[in-house]
């Protein structure tokens, strides 16, 4: 009779998750993360079609799980608005540091990296849309918080630029 295991997905992109931050992308194998789950090579490629969707669907589902907070921060509040989403991108960036600072993960990345910059700045844009008196406002604020929140710049310095450019 076949195994059962509960959840199997969900092991594998979270021990997917732990060997990126203890062995870094090019380390990180299909094999790897079968051999910790206690799972057989072919079970994961049930899942996932590769090594690149696999670190993709657990970066993708960690950014999703960010954005839906970000969704639920007050938007009548426009300082509470703007720093929780800042912060969110700090933590978001934070957490995936390793990844992100990986040479061999880079090689990767950059290819249609572009497309997914212009994806996230919509994606933070449309959060913004109620504080800004425009669409271009919106995009302007948007790549602002961006740009530095990855710069780790502190937000109480960033906020009265901000604040400037909103005002209706």
């Amino acid at each position: 009779m076949p195994k059962i295991i509960e959840n199997v997905r969900e092991q594998l992109l979270a021990e997917a998750r732990a060997q990126i931050l203890q062995r870094g992308y090019a380390n990180t194998t299909i094999r790897s993360v079968a051999g910790a789950c206690g799972l057989g090579v072919g079970t994961v490629y049930n899942y996932f079609s590769s090594k690149e969707m696999l670190i993709a669907t657990a970066v993708f589902e960690d950014w999703k799980k960010h954005l839906s907070d970000m969704h639920a921060l007050p938007v009548d509040h426009p300082r509470t608005l703007l720093e929780g989403i800042y912060h969110s991108l700090q933590h978001f960036a934070k957490e995936h540091q390793v990844l992100f600072s990986d040479a061999d993960a880079a090689k990767l990345v950059s290819v249609g990296s572009s497309g997914r910059h212009k994806m996230l700045r919509e994606q933070i844009a449309a959060l913004v849309r109620p504080v800004c008196e425009s669409d271009f406002c919106a995009q302007f604020v948007a790549e602002s918080l961006i740009c530095w929140s990855m710069e780790y710049a502190d937000f109480d310095t960033v906020f009265p630029l901000l604040e400037k450019i909103i005002k209706k």
